[in-house]
């Protein structure tokens, strides 16, 4: 037994030894830049510049997270009674600029909602970066939900057998292939706002619009748009993830199962979703992982226009050359996406399933 142990422990420290040049790569490669990018997001550094950099503590965060709630008091006439705009015939209230406090940090107006019957206005220090988080999140979501089903969907198909399944499954993946800048100058192309793009033409040919809609204007199309053009391309990449997860479930369990007189939705719900659930993690968090992080497709289509936290990272880094704000959303983002992954193992209770 003694001599069972000794020989466990050289294997342990044998392991040790062979880890650790992999640590020391992962240290150099990953930890200590991410170390760096905390540590920047505490000081007001420039970048490119050489005027002298001091810690602020949490000021960018506080400057990039700060909200404010203020109610909107109606403007009365000489009669007592709520004035109406003539040109609109809606009810004016006090300006938003005139409420939300200016010190000590200014807060501009983000949204103005009702409630009960009451006009309240929202204030952000930085309603760029609110509605850039907005825009992340939502695209996040929509877009990996969509890709999630499309995706399964579609790996179900080339599992089964049929005749050119190996053609097929190499079509699938070209929208995946095509470099993301490539696609989208090509999806500009067919969301052009007049009748050269492709969506207004057909449109317009079956009556169904004018031909000029701005998919990449009007800002209640734009990250519909983003949506689409990103489900569309990344589909695939969750379809071939969930097919290897596919190919991991032996074919036997269906064979009984329909020995056992289990339909296909009832072998799909008691076999294959949950020996789905480690690749379905995986997938979802890859694709997660790229989704919160969405820089390309918005900077090619949208530019300025709309922005998501990578975009707006970038704004802030390039354009205004405040490194230490933008450490400060590269520091947001990591815990999104760490967030996000602990909740999906949690969830799909893939923890439990590898012990």
């Amino acid at each position: 037994m003694k001599k069972m142990s000794d020989l466990a422990k050289k294997e342990q420290k044998l392991a040790y030894k062979l880890l650790l040049p992999t640590l020391i790569i992962l240290i150099l490669i990953a930890f200590y830049p991410l170390g760096q990018v905390f540590y920047t997001s505490f000081t007001d550094k420039e970048f490119a510049s050489s005027n002298e950099t001091h810690f602020v503590g949490f000021d960018n965060y506080k400057k990039l997270l700060s909200l404010n709630i203020e109610e909107l008091e109606p403007i009365l006439n000489e009669n007592g009674e709520q004035k109406i705009d003539p040109e609109t015939n809606e009810p004016v209230y006090e300006r938003p600029i005139d409420v939300l406090p200016r010190e000590p940090v200014r807060y501009k107006e983000f949204k103005v909602f009702n409630i009960f019957g009451k006009r309240y206005v929202l204030g952000a220090t930085d309603p760029y970066f609110i509605s850039a988080l907005g825009n992340t999140l939502t695209f996040t979501i929509i877009s990996v939900f969509l890709e999630t089903v499309i995706g399964m969907i579609i790996a179900l198909v080339v599992n089964s057998n049929f005749k050119g399944r190996g053609a097929m499954r190499a079509v699938m993946l070209i929208p995946w292939a095509v470099i993301t800048v490539v696609s989208a100058r090509m999806w500009e192309w067919m969301l052009n706002s007049n009748r050269t793009g492709f969506f207004n033409i057909l449109l317009d040919k079956f009556n169904l619009a004018d031909g000029q809609i701005a998919f990449l204007s009007k800002d209640s199309l734009q990250l519909p748009s983003m949506i689409a053009v990103d489900v569309w391309k990344t589909a695939p990449f969750m379809a071939l993830l969930i097919l290897a997860g596919l190919q991991l479930i032996p074919e036997n369990l269906y064979e009984a199962a329909r020995i056992d007189g289990a339909g296909k939705v009832k072998q799909f719900f008691t076999i294959t979703l949950p020996l789905l659930k480690p690749s379905l993690a995986v997938a979802l968090i890859f694709r997660t992982l790229d989704a919160l992080r969405v820089f390309d497709v918005f900077q090619v289509l949208l530019s300025s226009k709309k922005y998501s936290l990578a975009s707006y990272n970038y704004f802030q880094l390039i354009k205004s050359r405040e490194m230490g704000m933008a450490s400060s959303i590269g520091v947001v983002i990591f815990v999104l996406i760490f967030v996000f992954a602990v909740s999906y193992i949690r969830l799909l209770g893939v923890d439990q399933n590898a012990n």
